[in-house]
């Protein structure tokens, strides 16, 4: 225990801690925007959903959206 092994295990400890509060920071930053798109009269949760769906690719949304409609269809939510 000690020597270059406890130096580098430090080192590591000290970085991921960094990375911690810069992630903090993001997300108070985050945080901060939604609150002024809500401000705005924009709808918050739509705009998360938006977000999470332009994460998805093409297809991945496509089939997404086909098992929405086949789900809705089967329980009536379909006119």
């Amino acid at each position: 225990v000690g020597g270059v092994a406890g130096q580098r295990l430090l080192s590591f400890i000290q970085r991921i801690e960094t990375l911690e509060q810069e992630k903090a920071a993001l997300a108070e930053d985050i945080k901060e925007v939604y609150a002024e798109l809500n401000g705005t009269g924009f709808d918050v949760k739509t705009t998360r959903k938006i977000i999470a769906l332009r994460k998805l690719d093409v297809e991945k949304r496509r089939e997404s959206d086909e098992l929405l409609d086949l789900y809705k269809t089967a329980i009536g939510m379909v006119e």
